[in-house]
């Protein structure tokens, strides 16, 4: 893998990323998919049968949000945080609620889930 890749902030519908179990409920997992020479970075989080997805960039800085893998939320699991500079989003649309980032939002990245399964949306 070209570690200097560059970094992609959408790819196509319906890549298999595999279980929704995968995901703990409640929590949040990473997922980096390497599409040719590129590289796309997000995270999907889990709310029961459910799962809401976003690329991995904090709107303020651009750097990736967790310095940990898969610790995208806050330890009350209710909010993503991002460990770098203490934003904090909402899970359902992404929107700033805190931080240096007022008025942004994280990217969304859809994903939807097919009897059990996670897809790329």
């Amino acid at each position: 893998m070209n570690l200097a890749a560059p970094r992609l902030t959408q790819v196509r519908p319906g890549i298999a990323l595999g279980p929704l179990a995968a995901v703990v409920d409640g929590r949040a997992r990473n997922y980096v998919l390497q599409v040719g020479e590129a590289r796309f970075h997000g995270f999907v989080v889990r709310r029961g049968d459910t799962a809401s997805g976003y690329v991995d960039a904090c709107p303020h800085a651009g750097l990736p949000l967790s310095q940990t893998l898969d610790d995208y939320l806050t330890p009350d699991g209710a909010l993503i945080r991002c460990h770098w500079h203490g934003a904090l989003f909402d899970i359902d649309d992404g929107s700033c609620l805190g931080g240096p980032c007022a008025g942004a939002r994280l990217t969304p990245w859809p994903v939807a889930v097919r009897a059990g399964q996670l897809f790329t949306a």
